[in-house]
């Protein structure tokens, strides 16, 4: 497959700014949905007008406005009802599955568990499996070609918060280091649209963003030591 080949489009979904992705291959017609909560039908229909076929659902972490689930006296659709609607699996870290399980209510066997590393196919396009815990155990971002959907360990102006339950400011340093190290012309895709552009390159961020700044010199020691939240 060819660059040009490669299918993605960022979809903004729900009250809180979350942005969902469709992920795969043009020519075959498949994709992956990533972090499909709050308008699982506007996802769906979003493929549907691409022609696309959700061959599965991604998701970068456990909380409620990117998988779906009970939030605040209110139900978030999401993971859930489009698994009962397109049949496809869940793929979600290993780390993540309990948390989504406890609030999605899904079963064990609706997933497909996934480790850092591991490399998915959709329609003959990779989509490699970066696990950046920090912001919960198992955040994963998803790396295709030149782009990284980084859900909410990395957004263009900060980087996901580490004072809720399973948050490690420690661990997200190392991951905010890990992701540094990526090509500079490498296409970061957020889980919220917080800043005026909805994407930014790598070198771009590095300039702009205090929290990857620091984390590619010694100078990091404050969310290494002090958890600092965005």
């Amino acid at each position: 497959m060819t660059a040009s080949d490669l299918y993605i489009k960022q979809i903004p979904v729900g009250p809180m700014q979350n942005f969902a992705y469709l992920i795969g291959s043009q020519s075959r017609g498949e994709c992956f949905a990533v972090d499909p909560a709050w308008e699982p039908q506007k996802v769906i229909d979003e493929a549907a007008n691409d022609q696309m076929k959700i061959k599965g659902l991604l998701v970068t972490h456990y909380h409620q406005d990117h998988c779906g689930g009970s939030y605040g006296g209110h139900q978030i659709p999401g993971v859930a009802e489009l698994h009962a609607t397109l049949g496809v699996k869940v793929y979600a870290n290993t780390h993540e599955v309990d948390g989504i399980i406890k609030v999605t209510g899904l079963a064990k066997n609706d997933f497909h568990i996934c480790h850092g590393g591991d490399v998915l196919d959709v329609g003959g396009i990779n989509l490699k499996l970066i696990h950046t815990p920090g912001h919960t155990p198992g955040s994963q971002c998803l790396l295709c070609e030149s782009r990284l959907i980084s859900g909410d360990t990395l957004f263009i102006s900060g980087c996901g918060r580490v004072d809720l339950p399973g948050g490690n400011g420690p661990q997200l340093y190392e991951s905010l280091r890990k992701i540094s190290t990526l090509p500079g012309d490498t296409e970061v895709l957020p889980g919220h649209h917080y800043d005026p552009q909805a994407t930014a390159s790598l070198d771009y961020i590095k300039k702009v963003n205090p929290y990857l700044r620091e984390a590619t010199v010694e100078g990091f020691r404050s969310l290494r030591e002090k958890p600092r939240e965005t």
